[in-house]
């Protein structure tokens, strides 16, 4: 059928898929890092106060004091590339795009900053993709992490007349593919060390304690990653939960905490991140540089920081083999 000469031009019909990840300042200066942490602190599934006593807290206290420190932690960590975790996951997608080729457009956007979501998914329909993979790049399912992307992919839709199909990425704490690049990657990890470690410690990103109360079920999946990946490993892997922040009380054990309690046993340690699709602030430079100064002024002297999957041979297998199985009736 030869359409009307003032029909509309429709883009030849592919399947979209968008990774999502938590997001970055645009740059490690304090304007950027307010920018930035005004959008993410405003998220209600992230501060769950109510917002008329929490406006105030963020817009005074936090705002004015907390940019500047976070864009010297920031500054230690950026690369040529920019964020980290920016870079990695840009590659992520580039990769993913070479695999599987013109008949599916491969994006990525973060959940606060850029690329934000909605400019993504309206760059995917242009395209031509009506049909729409959004996976969340958290292995573990959080309210904060997860629900909060499928939030902001339901209010973009909101402002489309032509909406795409759409399915999301599940929660992949438990699935084979993941649990065999973590063990892959840890034991390249380790292989590289000149000590064996006498403790191998997972940090995952913490959540206050209540939430876990409330019914997220975070907590037991983090649990349920590091028993998994200790079958898998022959050995005992240790849980701890980190980046702390207010008065409220924490999933524990703390990773810094830990850490101190480590190196004043003397102990050698290798620390990687589990929950964490690829490096960034809070592995880089929490884990990786003030972690490790935690523990050797403790009396540590044996420490090291296992990468994340990021955009490695092991990594991208496993989001591959994930996709690809989300994808099926699709393709």
């Amino acid at each position: 059928m030869i359409p009307p000469a003032d029909h509309p031009q429709v883009a030849t019909p592919r399947i979209g898929v968008l990774l999502v990840n938590l997001g970055t300042p645009d740059a490690p200066d304090p304007p950027s890092v307010r920018r930035y942490l005004a959008e993410f602190l405003s998220d209600r599934r992230v501060v769950e106060i109510p917002q008329l006593l929490w406006q105030p807290i963020l817009r005074g206290v936090i705002l004015t004091t907390r940019p500047k420190k976070s864009a010297h932690a920031y500054a230690q960590v950026w690369t040529d590339e920019g964020s980290p975790l920016a870079a990695i996951t840009r590659k992520q997608s580039e990769a993913l795009q070479a695999v599987f080729g013109e008949p599916v457009q491969v994006a990525h956007a973060m959940r606060y900053g850029e690329p934000a979501i909605g400019r993504a998914i309206d760059a995917l329909t242009a395209a031509g993709c009506h049909r729409i993979l959004v996976a969340p790049l958290y292995p573990q399912y959080c309210a904060a992490t997860t629900a909060t992307v499928i939030d902001a992919v339901g209010q973009h839709l909101q402002t489309l007349r032509w909406q795409p199909t759409l399915r999301f990425l599940p929660p992949y704490h438990d699935d084979g593919a993941y649990l065999g690049a973590l063990k892959e990657s840890v034991e390249r990890g380790l292989a590289a060390l000149d000590f064996t470690p006498d403790v191998l410690l997972a940090s995952f990103h913490g959540m206050p304690e209540r939430t876990l109360h409330l019914g997220d079920p975070y907590h037991c999946q983090c649990r349920k990653t590091a028993r998994l990946l200790s079958d898998a490993l022959g050995r005992p892997v240790e849980v701890a939960f980190q980046s702390r922040f207010g008065r409220a009380k924490w999933l524990e054990p703390a990773t810094d905490t830990r850490l101190e309690s480590l190196g004043r046993e003397g102990k050698s340690v290798a620390i990687c991140a589990p929950g964490f699709s690829a490096d960034c602030l809070e592995t880089l430079e929490e884990l990786a540089i003030r972690g490790k100064q935690q523990f050797e002024a403790a009396g540590g002297r044996q420490f090291a920081y296992l990468p994340c999957l990021n955009a490695d041979t092991p990594g991208l297998a496993m989001l591959e083999a994930l996709i690809r199985r989300e994808l099926a009736g699709w393709l």
